[in-house]
C-alpha cells in the first residue's frame, strides 16, 4: 500500500453451513484484520439471496470475496458456484472454496466452474488464522478488486 493510502475494509460473505465453522472464521479474521466484514449465510439459496440482494438482504453490500463450502443442505457450493459463475452481474465476485473435502473430484470441479481458489480447512486454529492471514494478504492488500476500480 503506498503512503497516505487508507485500507478500504474487505467485505466477505462466507457461505457456510457449520455454525462452529462461523464461530472460527469470525474468529479468524477478527484476529487477522478486523476491518474485514464478514457475512456468513448457511446454504446456497441464501447466498444466491444475499449477493442478489432479495428478500431480507435488500440492503445487503455486494462483496468483494466469496468463501463457499461445498457441502451444505438446499443448495450445495457446486450449484451456488455454478449459480455465481452464470450470472453476468455476480461473476466478477471472486470465489474461493474452503472446504472439508479431500476429494481430487471436488477439486477439479470447483475450477472447471471457475473458482478463483480452493483451500481445504485446517482443523488447527493457528493453521486457519495462517490460511486468513493469506487471503487477507492477497485479496485485500495484492489484488485490484472489482471493487476498487
Amino acid at each position: 500500500m503506498s503512503a497516505g493510502s487508507t485500507k478500504v475494509p474487505g467485505i466477505i460473505l462466507l457461505v457456510e453451513d457449520n455454525e462452529m465453522d462461523v464461530i472460527l472464521t469470525k474468529k479468524c479474521f477478527e484476529e487477522v484484520d478486523p476491518t474485514i466484514h464478514l457475512y456468513p449465510v448457511d446454504n446456497g439459496l441464501e447466498a444466491m439471496a444475499f449477493l442478489r440482494q432479495q428478500g431480507k438482504y435488500t440492503d445487503s453490500p455486494t462483496p468483494d470475496l466469496v468463501l463457499l463450502d461445498l457441502n451444505m443442505p438446499m443448495m450445495d457450493g457446486r450449484q451456488t458456484l455454478a449459480e455465481i459463475t452464470a450470472d453476468e452481474s455476480l461473476q466478477h465476485i471472486p470465489v474461493v472454496v474452503l472446504t472439508n473435502s479431500q476429494d481430487a473430484n471436488d477439486v477439479r470441479s470447483v475450477y472447471k466452474l471457475r473458482a478463483n481458489s480452493y483451500l481445504r480447512k485446517p482443523v488447527d486454529f493457528n493453521d486457519f488464522v495462517r490460511i486468513g492471514q493469506g487471503i487477507v494478504d492477497y485479496w485485500f492488500d495484492l489484488v485490484v478488486l472489482p471493487s476498487q476500480c
